[in-house]
């Protein structure tokens, strides 16, 4: 009895479901020549677009490299002693030649005050030999020993003021002291480090670029260069010099531009975007990037021609941010789609426009 039951209830839904289905088809039925275009067509697709135009486009090399100091050197003295004075500060800027340290030159003024007594008495005695001499006094051998004693005696008293010279150490040339590693009163050893001196202006960038490039560089050519510390700003110099052979690793050649650095703003180190400017700016003729529609290695691009989408094939040529260059299947003023390609195929009617924002 409950099986009887059960077979009616299916065999009405069944009905209720059919009689319901029969309903909806005959209402999309009703209201399907009101919904599309006349005649039944594809409604068309809202695209964006912009006119292909001409635009300014520099030739130029792009590299990754790194800011270094013209000239750098660890100062370290060339005799042993105990440093009396230090006579700058971490972080200053010196001129060529300033003091930067001093040692105890005690006995090394002790040694060039003996080594010019005995010049001086040498010295005295001289004329004094030499006329011996020429009088057969002495013998010529006493004579030129004597001679060669005085001799030695100056070469002495030089040496000694070459080793108190070396008690004072200053720099080699302008630029800014770094961190000192000795205090005062340390005993210091021949070639001990003590601090670095770094010249800050002018910089160098070293870089790379392939060896297919190398042949369109040469010294004094333009470049710009930009720092992650310093975003959106632009720093300005010139390629000194261009490495002559090929690195075999990586088959790319050395590069190194001088920049101007009065601020010091640049420090050595940093990693620096190069721009290498090749040739004037010329007008070419230019599309946004994401106009472009890559169909296997073939570069195409929808313009709109007739109210309708159509697929062209292009060349390109050189990039600049957001923009490249078509050299090939495009003329001036062609309408290019720009957003919205993913919903299209040849021959589709399309809409300029913005999209609704969406909700």
């Amino acid at each position: 009895m409950d099986v009887l039951w059960w077979e009616i209830l299916e065999n009405i839904m069944r009905v209720i479901l059919a009689i319901l289905l029969a309903l909806l088809l005959s209402a999309c039925g009703k209201d399907s020549p009101q919904g599309g275009p006349p005649g039944g067509g594809m409604p068309p697709t809202m695209v964006e677009t912009v006119k292909a135009e001409t635009r300014p486009l520099s030739d130029h090399i792009e590299a990754i490299g790194s800011l270094r100091a013209l000239e750098s050197v660890t100062v370290r003295p060339e005799v042993a002693g105990k440093l009396v004075r230090i006579q700058v500060a971490e972080g200053q800027t010196v001129a060529a030649g300033t003091l930067l340290f001093a040692l105890d030159g005690d006995i090394a003024r002790a040694e060039v005050n003996e080594a010019m007594a005995s010049v001086r008495a040498s010295e005295r005695n001289r004329p004094r030999i030499v006329e011996l001499a020429t009088k057969q006094l002495i013998s010529k051998s006493d004579a030129d020993a004597a001679l060669a004693t005085s001799e030695i005696n100056s070469a002495k008293l030089a040496s000694a003021k070459a080793r108190l010279a070396k008690t004072e150490i200053r720099a080699p040339f302008e630029g800014v002291v770094g961190l000192r590693q000795v205090s005062v009163g340390e005993y210091v050893n021949a070639g001990q480090a003590l601090v670095e001196l770094v010249r800050l202006d002018p910089l160098e960038v070293e870089f790379q670029i392939p060896e297919t490039q190398a042949a369109r560089l040469n010294a004094g050519q333009s470049v710009s260069v930009q720092t992650d510390a310093f975003p959106g700003e632009s720093f300005s110099g010139s390629i000194g010099a261009v490495a002559p052979s090929v690195q075999v690793s990586g088959r790319s050649v050395a590069v190194r531009a001088r920049l101007a650095n009065a601020e010091k703003k640049l420090k050595p180190g940093q990693f620096a975007q190069v721009k290498v400017a090749l040739a004037a700016a010329a007008p070419v003729l230019m599309v946004p990037e994401q106009a472009i529609w890559p169909s296997g290695d073939q570069k195409m691009l929808y313009r709109i021609k007739a109210g309708k989408a159509e697929l062209v094939p292009v060349t390109l040529g050189l990039r600049e941010p957001g923009w490249v260059a078509v050299t090939s299947g495009l003329s001036v003023g062609d309408e290019v789609i720009t957003a919205g390609q993913q919903k299209l195929f040849p021959g589709a009617p399309v809409m300029t426009g913005k999209p609704a924002a969406a909700k």
